[in-house]
């Protein structure tokens, strides 16, 4: 084989290795999400199992191949992607195991339980985690083996990384769900390492054949690489903090814009690999002309602070009915436009020293360093400077941090230079800052002329209520209109706390999963459950329950019970069985929301209602296509088969209402609150007529579509918004009712009006 054949091999098995390790870290962290919950300290503990895994990998084999001879760095190499594929296909039921502890630590006791959580993460992720750190030092025996650059290697496994999560969340997710992607995923770990094995072999033949090989590293040359000195590890350390850092900050804030999809994030996160993998192929070329850290450093403050002002105003630059790939299309290149120069200059400094030091010893430390800066960066992103500074102060210091971090860094630029070109950035920013939170908040929809009441920048998400000129108003999160007080769009809300309470005949115990503005809270309330459990993910919008008055401070009576929680979460843990329970989450098709519409998270409802209890499910006909609305039902029923859809008149979109197991007579027919409902606002006939779908009709209802479960995925990565843009809303709610109505004559239920 020649060199260059070896060189080009080693490349494209390590561009794969990229591809498969981003696709497990986003596995990873969907089934830790559905194991313990989603939350943002769970979140934190991922992310600092998972990098401090790879920091502890990388010294230990930096540590391990120091001085070393002999080692052959391409079984090396493709051994460590096996480890990582056979740990990626053991995790699946792993973390089925951690669910389970998770529910028993909890019940015996709740402050015990997020240091389960860590310890079962480590353990988990553990094994992988250490040999993705260890390949990065492996980087430098292959470069020196194949005569590739270090850091060209490390740009081309930065580049697999982003093809890997372009393709896990568009092509794989969608088709093969989450046991077909750990596969297929596991499947590319295991062709690196046979490819591997074929490489090594085929250059040993080469060499047998009297091909010159690779000239080794001199040894005072490998003397001079073993100890980075202390300017180098203060950089790539700094650098990992400020990257990671902006991500939290420029994540938070594009969510707002692209809402908090799973394809938005997966356009942000290639965003800035792609920059990352460009600023390593780049480097050894900056070398030989002379270009040292100190310059990218000063560039990546100046890019930080001017392109803060853009990133506070994306939403208003997309705000257009695109299609959806010209719309996926649009939100890469300005992703890759606005944030791509920061990111290409940050992500210089970690390849120029990784080949200033090839030895392993050194890339080992260097790489634990900038894994160190990540963590420190993210989570002091996200539970100080986020909460205390707001977006974009904490990017501007961030900014200046990074101006402030060059003068340090080797290179000739002067420091009054890099100093003043800070001071006109940073000027730059503030004055053309959008101040967000004061005057403006950000939103795909135009909300510019509302006034802004309150707005809180946590570590969970951005939180603002804001009111129109009408007096009418509004929660939004993370850009979201989630409800508001308009009574015509929100009296579905309700009546989702007082149906299910309607159809059962003595409700005493009640959960609502999901707070919003309170109004299914309240209704719940003044149905007069005993007690009532208020379970939402967010606790700042128990916060901000004052400034709605539609709630009448449901949060001040004795009697309920705001917990700060997953909601599935909550229902595992504890052992309360409950009469109602009823959920309106975020948009369906938003990340993470996939498991509160699944089989198994009905399944765990069933097991925590008590003898007749009865369930509430919103069903948001407008913001689901036909196919994806009918496998809501389809799912619900597969539970729940005694089961109504009510479609509010006012609104037109649907609640789902069940029982775990029938009654003498059908759900839609056993009402024992009935005396009751003559004094509701509908009145007792439009109430009940309301009820258009009966458990057959709602069974063929949902034959057009397929059940939703953990493993599909299908809202996720069901690529929903694909019929949702141009009008989509509109079509979808027509298309939903025109064959509910269709189908409700056929099973002859008489169909609510539009």
């Amino acid at each position: 084989m020649s060199r260059r054949a070896l060189r080009v091999g080693t490349q494209a098995a390590v561009a794969l290795g990229g591809v498969a390790a981003l696709s497990w870290e986003i596995l990873w962290q969907l089934e830790i999400s559905l194991s313990l919950g989603i939350s943002a300290l769970g979140t934190a503990l991922t992310l600092a199992a998972t990098m401090g895994g790879m920091t502890v990998g990388s010294l230990a084999m930096g540590r391990f191949l120091r001085g070393r001879r002999g080692i052959r760095p391409l079984p090396v190499y493709g051994a460590l992607e096996a480890v990582i594929g056979v740990s990626g296909l053991a995790l699946v039921p792993g973390f089925a195991w951690v669910e389970r502890i998770d529910a028993s630590v909890y019940a015996l006791s709740p402050t015990l339980a997020p240091m389960v959580h860590v310890l079962a993460i480590v353990l988990l992720l553990g094994p992988p985690t250490l040999a993705m750190g260890a390949t990065v030092p492996t980087f430098a025996l292959l470069g020196r083996h194949t005569g590739s650059s270090v850091a060209r290697l490390y740009g081309i496994n930065t580049a697999g990384a982003a093809v890997g999560v372009l393709l896990l969340s568009f092509v794989i997710m969608p088709r093969l769900g989450v046991t077909g992607a750990c596969l297929a995923v596991a499947s590319v770990n295991a062709l690196v390492w046979a490819a591997m094995g074929l490489l090594q072999r085929a250059s040993r033949a080469a060499l047998e054949d009297g091909a010159a090989p690779i000239p080794a590293m001199q040894a005072e040359t490998e003397a001079r690489c073993l100890h980075p000195d202390l300017a180098a590890q203060l950089v790539v350390f700094c650098t990992g903090f400020v990257t990671f850092a902006l991500e939290v900050a420029w994540f938070r804030s594009l969510r707002a814009a692209f809402q908090g999809t799973t394809e938005a994030f997966a356009i942000i996160l290639a965003s800035v690999l792609i920059p990352l993998a460009v600023a390593a192929r780049l480097v050894p070329r900056l070398r030989r002309h002379g270009v040292a850290p100190r310059l990218p450093l000063a560039l990546a403050g100046v890019a930080i602070l001017l392109a803060t002002p853009l990133v506070e105003r994306m939403d208003l630059m997309i705000a257009v009915p695109w299609t959806y790939w010209p719309m996926i299309g649009l939100w890469l290149l300005l992703s890759l436009m606005i944030l791509g120069p920061a990111i290409l200059f940050l992500g210089m400094p970690l390849p120029w020293y990784l080949e200033e030091f090839p030895e392993p010893g050194a890339t080992g430390r260097l790489y634990a360093l900038n894994t160190l800066g990540a963590i420190g960066g993210s989570l002091v992103a996200a539970w100080l400077l986020l909460p205390l500074l707001g977006f974009a102060r904490c990017a501007w210091l961030l900014g200046a941090g990074c101006a402030a971090l060059a003068l340090v860094a080797r290179g000739r630029l002067g420091a009054p230079k890099i100093l003043a070109a800070g001071a006109v950035a940073l000027a730059v920013a503030v004055v053309f800052t959008s101040s967000l939170g004061r005057d403006r908040v950000q939103s795909p929809n135009d909300v510019s002329h509302y006034r802004i009441l309150a707005f809180d920048e946590g570590p969970d998400s951005t939180v603002a209520v804001v009111e129109s000129p009408a007096g009418v108003r509004e929660l939004l999160i993370d850009g979201f209109t989630a409800t508001s007080e308009l009574p015509d769009v929100t009296n579905y809300m309700e009546w989702m706390g007082r149906l299910p309470m309607l159809l059962h005949p003595d409700p005493q115990r009640a959960l609502v999963i999901c707070f919003g503005t309170g109004q299914t809270a309240n209704a719940v309330r003044r149905e007069r459950a005993e007690h009532l459990d208020v379970v939402d993910v967010d606790g700042t919008v128990f916060e901000m329950a004052p400034l709605f008055r539609s709630n009448e401070g449901v949060l001040d009576d004795p009697s309920v019970n705001a917990v700060v929680m997953d909601g599935r979460a909550w229902l595992r843990r504890v052992d309360t069985l409950y009469d109602v329970v009823t959920l309106e989450p975020m948009p369906p098709y938003f990340a993470g929301v996939n498991a509160l519409y699944s089989r198994e998270f009905y399944e765990i409802v069933a097991k925590r209602l008590g003898p007749g209890g009865v369930v509430a499910q919103w069903l948001p006909t407008h913001l689901l296509p036909p196919y994806f609305a009918a496998s809501v039902a389809a799912t619900f029923q597969a539970v729940f088969p005694d089961a109504v859809l009510w479609i509010d008149p006012g609104a037109s979109t649907g609640v789902l209402l069940g029982r775990r197991a029938g009654g003498p007579t059908p759900l839609i027919d056993d009402w024992p609150g009935l005396d009751r409902l003559i004094s509701r606002p509908l009145g007792a006939e439009a109430i009940l007529r309301a009820a258009v779908l009966d458990a057959r009709g709602l069974r063929r209802y949902g034959s057009f579509g397929r059940v939703i479960t953990d493993d599909n995925q299908l809202l996720a990565y069901g690529l929903v918004r694909r019929e949702l843009l141009g009008g989509g809303h509109e079509k979808s709610a027509k298309r939903n009712l025109l064959t509910i109505r269709r189908i409700a004559r056929e099973t002859r239920r008489r169909p609510a009006a539009a």
